[in-house]
Order: structure tokens, then C-alpha cells, then sequence
């Protein structure tokens, strides 16, 4: 749901933005104001997505008024003056109405907004979810890949390492099965426990229980398999290692 306000000095267009406002679904109506002083008191207390805002108003204009926003809002201009056109997008505008203005042509300003909130939504979920999903790593037995079409629950003990390949990440299985995912190794690293797994190349993330040996350059696993040991890698790599001897 994308929170609004409206701000116009003129009753009846006013109303006819209002209207618009909650004829649409996606849209939340959190104030209607008949200045951009009261607007602002608005903003102190309430949270607004978008604003819909007039441009030639008494005591402070539309464009005054955006001016003086201290937080960051999505902004449509109404007015009935297209020579302001220029200013209003100068100000970062997503769009500008010209009135008097028919609801498809609300909507299709709307949709900009209802659109740009969603993606930031989502973008903030997915940011959260990483999140969690480093917190809560180190606790986990299992991790979810997606492969195939399909998504594998694969037992993170059973993973020998991981290589890169280019937009795809190899998982190297005990009994020397690969499952193949549409991941970033970068991505990968932080999901998998960090007291359990090391990058020591930057296509290569080894399981450390899984290390049998180390000689000039290359890491020998306990399924006979040698990764390389890349060189800016190396010293936080050796500093593990030399815990082992």
C-alpha cells in the first residue's frame, strides 16, 4: 500500500484528487491538505510515500514546499500551469498533471510511484532475508539451492567446496556429485558458517574440515581433489593452517 497526501489550495480539486486517491486500490489517502504548511505539520507525525502537490498555492508554492521536504518522497505536480513543467522535474518529479486531468492519466502517474514502492519493498525484504540468513547460519545442518528448476535442500557437512563459474556456482557433494545453482560465490560465502568455511581463491570456497594437506599453492582434500590457493588469500588461509600443525 503506497501512502499519500494531497495539497491543493482549490476545494474542488481537492476533492477530485481525493476521489482518485481512494477509488485506487494501492493507494492510502493519509491527508488531504488546502495548504503546504499544513501538509508539512502532516509530514512531522505521519509516514507519506507519495505526494500529490499544486503548484501555484498562496503562503508557500508546490515547488517551495518540495524544496523544504526534509525526507524523501515520491512527487506528482498537479497545476493548471504548464510553463511550471520544467521546474517541477528539475525537482526530481516522477510526473507532472496537467489539470484539468482525467483518472487514466492519474493512474498512469500513480503506477510510477506504486511501482518504485514495490521494488524498494522487495529490495529491503531481500536485504532482510540476507540478513537472517547470515544470523542464523552458523546454526543451520542445511542450506537451499536452487537447481534444475527446483529447489535442493543440500547438507552443508557433505559440501567438500565450492567453485565459481561464472554466473553459476559449482557445489562439490561428498561421493563426488556437483549440484550446479544460479548463485554468486560472493553471495554464497556469507550464507554458509563462517567458523566452517574459507575463501582461499577468488573462485573456490573450501570446507575446512575437508583439508588434508597443503604444498606450494594448492589445497589437497580428503577426497584426493587439490584446489588452488590464491595469492590474496594466502595469509588468512596460512594463519588458519598453522592452527592445524
Amino acid at each position: 500500500m503506497v501512502r499519500c497526501i494531497a495539497i491543493d489550495d482549490e476545494p474542488l480539486a481537492l476533492r477530485q484528487i481525493k476521489s482518485y486517491i481512494e477509488r485506487t486500490e494501492q493507494l492510502q489517502l493519509v491527508a488531504a491538505c488546502r495548504s503546504a504548511i499544513d501538509a508539512l505539520r502532516v509530514l512531522e507525525t505521519e509516514s507519506v510515500d507519495l505526494i500529490f502537490v499544486d503548484i501555484n498555492m498562496p503562503d508557500m508554492s508546490g515547488l517551495d514546499f518540495v524544496r523544504a521536504l526534509t525526507s524523501s518522497h515520491y512527487i506528482v505536480f498537479t497545476t493548471a500551469h504548464p510553463e511550471f513543467a520544467i521546474d517541477g522535474f528539475k525537482l526530481n518529479a516522477i510526473d507532472y498533471l496537467l489539470k484539468p486531468f482525467s483518472y487514466d492519466e492519474f493512474m498512469k502517474a500513480s503506477q510510477k510511484a506504486i511501482s518504485l514502492v514495490d521494488l524498494v519493498q522487495r529490495c529491503h525484504a531481500a536485504e532482510s532475508a540476507v540478513a537472517q540468513n547470515e544470523a542464523e547460519s552458523s546454526d543451520k545442518e542445511f542450506i537451499s539451492v536452487k537447481a534444475d528448476y527446483k529447489t535442493q535442500l543440500v547438507k552443508i557437512a557433505d559440501i567438500v567446496y565450492l567453485e565459481s563459474a561464472g554466473e553459476y556456482v559449482r557445489l562439490h557433494i561428498e561421493g563426488s556429485s556437483t549440484i550446479t545453482t544460479l548463485f554468486r560465490l560472493k553471495n554464497m560465502e556469507t550464507t554458509l558458517p563462517q567458523d566452517g568455511f574459507l575463501r582461499v581463491h577468488r573462485s573456490y570456497i573450501v570446507n575446512l574440515k575437508r583439508i588434508a594437506s597443503y604444498t606450494k599453492g594448492r589445497i589437497f582434500l580428503d577426497n584426493g581433489e587439490y584446489i588452488p590457493l590464491g595469492e590474496n588469500y594466502k595469509d588468512r588461509f596460512l594463519e588458519y593452517f598453522d592452527k592445524l600443525k
